[in-house]
Order: structure tokens, then C-alpha cells, then sequence
């Protein structure tokens, strides 16, 4: 009922008929409740996909030098450049695959000519801290990652 009534609205608003103020508030209000519906589907079904296998990889010398020289650290057990290396990374983005809070660490990777953190991170996942199950590289600060292989 509630499509038929939005077609009908639509109809009317494309041919430029004329529609009450409480008539545009109830479409607008269904446009955003569809739109937020939509998304909230479609960014589901995109994270349900994410595993292990699906993630793209990159070996460590494709690294930048920034990144090589983490991945090193991490492994040493630091010392790190920042306050914020080696804390948990609660992985909210569900771009990793799924595991409990606190399995995950993130770590900066340098970028030069930034004066801050940057957007680069390494990110590990395991129960000891010096050898990782697994870790992962994202340039765009948690948009995408890849997976690090040796």
C-alpha cells in the first residue's frame, strides 16, 4: 500500500501537479525510510562477504618502506612511534573476519609529509602480540584492507 501510494505521489510531482505540504513531509519521510532501508541491506550483504579468502593480499615487499618497517616491529614486539600502536582495533567496519573484542591490534604505518598519524595502519589479529595469525594492511583508514602475506 504504502509503494502504491509513493508511485502515485512520484506521479503527481513528476507531472507538476500540485502537492500538500503534509503530502511532500509522508514522501520525503518514505524516500528516506526506503533509502536508509536499502542501504542498511546492501552494506550487510557487502560485510557478509568478507573472509579470509575474499580479502586481497599484499606480500611484504610490496609494502611501502613505512609498512615494512611495522610489520618488523610488530613482530619484535616495537618499539612503536606511536602512543596509539598495539591497541585494540574493535574491527567495527566488519571489513576482518569476525572474531571476539580485543582480538585485533592496530599500528600506524608512517605516511610521509603527514604531521599526523595518517590513514595507513597495519592491523594483527591473534593471541600473542609478537606472532600474529594474521595481519593486515589498509592505506584508506579501515575503508579496504588487505591482507599481508609473507
Amino acid at each position: 500500500m504504502m509503494l502504491k501510494m509513493l508511485s502515485k505521489w512520484l506521479k503527481n510531482y513528476i507531472s507538476g501537479a500540485k502537492i500538500s505540504f503534509n503530502h511532500r513531509v509522508k514522501l520525503i519521510f518514505l524516500l528516506a525510510v526506503l533509502g536508509l532501508a536499502g542501504l542498511t541491506i546492501g552494506t550487510a550483504q557487502s560485510r557478509s562477504f568478507m573472509s579470509e579468502e575474499t580479502l586481497a593480499a599484499v606480500s611484504v615487499a610490496e609494502l611501502p618502506r613505512q609498512g615494512q618497517q611495522v610489520y618488523a616491529l610488530i613482530l619484535q614486539g616495537g618499539p612503536f612511534a606511536h602512543d596509539k600502536d598495539g591497541v585494540v582495533f574493535g574491527n567495527r567496519e566488519q571489513l576482518l573476519p569476525k572474531h571476539k573484542r580485543g582480538y585485533y591490534r592496530e599500528y600506524t604505518v608512517r605516511t610521509p609529509g603527514v604531521r599526523h598519524r595518517g590513514a595507513k595502519r597495519i592491523v594483527c589479529g591473534g593471541l600473542q602480540v609478537q606472532s600474529p595469525d594474521a595481519c593486515y594492511y589498509t592505506e584508506d583508514h579501515y575503508s579496504s584492507f588487505r591482507k599481508i602475506v609473507r
